[in-house]
């Protein structure tokens, strides 16, 4: 396991050792997730998200089952309990055969030696199936270490500005491009119990803001953190003021759910939000008569926004990683991209993806595909330092503090570059 492991992922780690020796009236209310039967053989486990349960997938999963006689034991987490399994099962050595993980992992658990490296996979299968050609780059660099392929993406998503149609018409306002006129346009829409922008308590969406004002988040070679500090402060300052000062968007709840400001806007109690694909058709399904418009990222110093999505990698002490190969060939085919996006809205990361009909004829979809290739990692370079769980902790400390609590963002931010300088040199 890795030596740098969170205090996060140690209590983690102890809740489920707790829960494996308690007796069963107890461990029922543990908060760790139950460790999963042994698997039977001819049985292929796989971790996978709760909410990445697509048709399109369970055909994959029927036809892997099919080819190589096995059953798919499809195991469907949240991701803080995925995370508890997973590393539970890195400390018994009984791991699954593929993961899904949420962005970060790969690289995360390659330093660690957890992950498998894929580049013998890669150099054998990757010209037949595309791979790394028909990726966005990011995707690639985010999963891989020291030359080699760990991991290959599933989604590749990114965040920028959904609106009600409606209201900004009868604003006589077009849709924002710059933070001047996001301001703006959000002050003229906050009216008769309607924000004119709703914020999401979840630290991972302040990255597009600081993508937008020239932000770096960690320098390897100089150890510098969030620089130029001044633009940090601004980018943290401006989310703040939106709440506290200028009084156009709610205080966001601290909570585990990140659906909140969809919710306010799928019911008409906010104008606009910032977000990703994955609120397209909760949207859609709850509020069909919603006049929906989609805008590319906002502009600041730059226009960007913040590489997101998941991808797959094979635990290094997996059984079978041919056959965990061949689930990540079946899953990523340009084929089942297209099923996906079409039964989820969801954004994928090939590059021939971004070009199909269903792609480009579908209005909203389309800005987030175009919005693709200006997305950037910041959390790359923790990364591979393997220290990203103590950096998200302190992350999700200084996001509450400014945005929920109001604390001014020069001073929140030097208490996070202090406390990251401590365990990222």
């Amino acid at each position: 396991m890795s030596p740098t492991l969170s205090r996060r992922d140690l209590l983690r780690l102890a809740g489920t050792a707790a829960a494996a020796t308690a007796v069963p009236a107890l461990s029922a209310c543990a908060g760790a997730p139950p460790a999963p039967p042994a698997a039977a053989p001819g049985t292929f486990t796989v971790y996978w998200n709760a909410g990445h349960d697509y048709r399109a997938y369970r055909a994959v999963v029927a036809a892997f089952e099919q080819a190589h006689k096995v059953k798919v034991n499809l195991q469907k987490y949240q991701w803080p309990d995925l995370r508890t399994r997973l590393l539970a099962d890195f400390a018994s050595g009984t791991v699954p055969d593929l993961v899904e993980e949420p962005g970060g992992w790969v690289q995360e658990f390659a330093v660690s030696g957890n992950a498998r490296p894929l580049q013998d996979f890669v150099d054998r299968d990757g010209q037949a199936m595309g791979f790394p050609a028909d990726w966005q780059p990011v995707t690639v660099e985010r999963n891989s270490y020291q030359g080699k392929v760990y991991g290959v993406q599933l989604h590749l998503t990114c965040n920028t500005l959904l609106y009600n149609r409606a209201m900004l018409r009868e604003a006589g306002l077009e849709a924002p491009a710059t933070w001047e006129e996001f301001l703006a346009a959000a002050r003229r829409l906050t009216k008769d119990g309607v924000y004119g922008v709703a914020l999401n308590q979840d630290p991972g969406y302040v990255w597009p803001w600081l993508v937008q004002a020239g932000v770096t988040p960690y320098d390897p070679g100089s150890g510098r953190i969030m620089e130029p500090r001044q633009a940090a402060v601004e980018a943290m300052q401006f989310q703040a003021d939106l709440i506290h000062k200028h009084k156009v968007a709610p205080v966001p709840v601290s909570s585990t759910d990140y659906s909140g400001p969809q919710k306010l806007f799928s019911a008409g109690r906010a104008a606009m939000i910032l977000t990703g694909p994955w609120d397209l058709d909760p949207i859609r399904k709850t509020s069909p008569d919603l006049e929906l418009g989609v805008a590319p990222p906002l502009r600041h110093r730059a226009r960007g926004t913040q590489a997101a999505g998941v991808s797959m990698f094979v635990p290094a002490r997996a059984a079978r990683p041919e056959l965990s190969w061949d689930f990540i060939k079946r899953v990523t085919t340009l084929e089942v991209e297209r099923a996906a996006t079409k039964e989820t809205g969801m954004l994928m990361p090939r590059r021939s993806w971004a070009e199909l009909p269903e792609v480009r004829g579908d209005a909203g979809i389309k800005v987030f595909a175009d919005a693709l290739p200006t997305a950037q990692d910041s959390s790359q370079q923790v990364r591979l330092t393997g220290r990203l769980g103590e950096w998200e902790e302190q992350l999700k400390v200084m996001y509450q503090q400014v945005l929920i609590q109001n604390q001014p963002a020069a001073e929140a931010l030097d208490a996070f570059a202090k406390a990251a300088e401590g365990f990222l040199r």
